[in-house]
């Protein structure tokens, strides 16, 4: 097959796969410019003084911001995965089509997997002109970095990471699909998940506790870059067993709802929570993540408050004055800013994220659109059925969230869980005098162990929040459903 034949028919289909090709190019271009921008950040070198925020004068600061553009990239990356999947059926039969005109099945999954490559590329060189024009629009501001331009190459990689990583997903999902001539067969699991993603994400905490926990007996002081690393390492890790524990957490969900279940809404959903408990790891992915990013976030500002909160303390015990003492000239609400900012970034990743789990679902209920008006026809209500879609989603979602939300908190009281207040009064006595001024300071303060509390509210508001954007998803795809249960998809064509 030559690459121009390739090509014509990675770009042809129906109005769906013209859909499917829109959404993922779209999908291209967010995330190519959020990247770039992300690029734009870290090529900033020497004095920044000419730019008015902070965030990008301070050169410790840069990679939290672009730490924070990434995130954001990552969920629209798993929108643009989402959009693979998309009007799949009839995608299955054009693939069988081809076989009937003399492909191989290694070549029909090829052309399955240039339509997404070719969608992404379109998308990815257009994020490009975008962020190119945009730079130029903008002008010389004093408050974004528009005077600065990533690396040719660099550029070149990030246009080019997303119409690579588009492909990989594309044959990954395709890799247990054989095409014949006469439909698309899948492979079937005959054993369930095993909850062996629980040691990633033990491997991943204990990897992100190297550099932040002191070992008396272990003498490792790693270099700057390497603790980078390392950090970056344990939280993916730890991420990356949660989204992969969702499988086993819907095996085993499915598993009690079929035997706990006393309504066909919860032996359905059962079923198929059995029949597919991966999908939850698909669709939930992006979701997760930005949950995890976020209950990081919130941990870490519960973490800085209390820092400061040890610091006013020792500034007085110590008799400081103002602009004296630990953290001083050190403003709070900057790093709570920033902070809500990051926490504005991991809302926009949620809201993509729920978009992609919509897709997902409208893909899931289009493919079973026969299915569903057979169960209609035998005289399962609409209501049902849709009550199944609900529990099939929200099932494995709560313990999940759950278990994102308490590994992102574990993460940040991995850094530290309390202040000794002991040591900062008895210092005091040491260097102070006379004894009072220590005695009545300790008496106020009332010299113990300072704690780092967990911030149930925020946390609680925070999967309360993902939880009602799943929800809404959930909503807006059982609209679908509704056509999709007419009689007439019981027609064969």
């Amino acid at each position: 097959m030559t690459a121009s034949t390739l090509a014509r028919l990675a770009v042809a289909g129906n109005r769906t796969d013209v859909l499917r090709t829109v959404l993922t190019a779209l999908s291209a271009l967010l995330a190519t410019i959020a990247m770039l921008c992300a690029a734009t950040v870290l090529s900033i070198t020497g004095s920044a003084d000419r730019y008015t925020s902070a965030l990008l004068v301070e050169p410790g600061l840069r990679p939290g911001v672009a730490a924070t553009l990434v995130l954001v990239s990552l969920p629209v990356l798993a929108l643009a995965g989402q959009c693979i999947r998309l009007g799949a059926p009839a995608r299955d039969r054009r693939l069988a089509a081809i076989r009937l005109a003399g492909a191989t099945p290694g070549e029909a999954v090829l052309i399955a997997t240039a339509e997404t490559a070719v969608a992404s590329l379109l998308g990815s060189a257009a994020g490009l002109v975008v962020y190119l024009v945009a730079r130029a629009a903008l002008g010389n501001r004093h408050n974004l970095p528009t005077d600065i331009l990533p690396p040719a190459p660099v550029m070149v990689l990030l246009v080019l990471l997303v119409p690579v990583l588009a492909a990989a997903i594309g044959a990954l999902l395709m890799r247990r699909v054989i095409v014949t001539p006469l439909g698309v067969v899948r492979r079937v699991r005959k054993r369930g998940p095993q909850p062996w993603p629980g040691l990633l994400i033990a491997a991943g905490l204990v990897l992100f506790a190297l550099p932040v926990q002191e070992h008396p007996r272990i003498h490792f002081t790693p270099s700057k870059n390497l603790t980078y690393v390392i950090l970056g390492g344990g939280v993916l890790l730890t991420m990356l067993g949660v989204v992969l524990g969702v499988g086993w957490i819907s095996y085993t969900a499915g598993r009690l709802l079929r035997r706990y279940g006393r309504g066909a809404a919860t032996l359905l959903a059962g079923q198929r929570l059995i029949t597919d408990p991966w999908n939850g790891s698909r669709t939930m992915a992006a979701l997760l993540v930005a949950v995890i990013s976020g209950s990081v976030a919130l941990a870490y500002k519960a973490l800085l408050a209390t820092t400061f909160r040890y610091d006013d303390i020792y500034n007085q015990v110590q008799g400081y004055t103002n602009g004296e003492g630990v953290s001083a000239g050190a403003e709070p609400s900057f790093y709570f800013n920033a902070i809500r900012l990051v926490m504005v970034a991991v809302g926009l990743s949620a809201a993509v994220a729920a978009a992609g789990l919509l897709i997902a679902l409208v893909e899931s209920i289009v493919a079973r659109r026969r299915a569903y008006a057979a169960l209609t026809a035998t005289g399962v209500p609409r209501r049902t059925l849709s009550a199944a879609i609900l529990w099939q989603t929200v099932t494995p979602l709560i313990p999940a969230l759950l278990l994102a939300l308490a590994v992102g908190d574990a993460l940040v009281r991995l850094i530290q869980t309390d202040f000794d207040l002991r040591q900062v009064y008895q210092q005091c006595l040491t260097d102070q005098d006379p004894e009072a001024h220590c005695t009545a300071l300790a008496a106020v303060h009332a010299p113990g162990v300072l704690t780092v509390p967990i911030p149930w509210g925020d946390l609680g508001m925070l999967g309360a929040g993902a939880l009602l954007a799943v929800l809404v998803a959930v909503g807006a795809g059982a609209v679908v459903l509704r056509s999709s249960t007419d009689l007439d998809e019981l027609r064969v064509g």
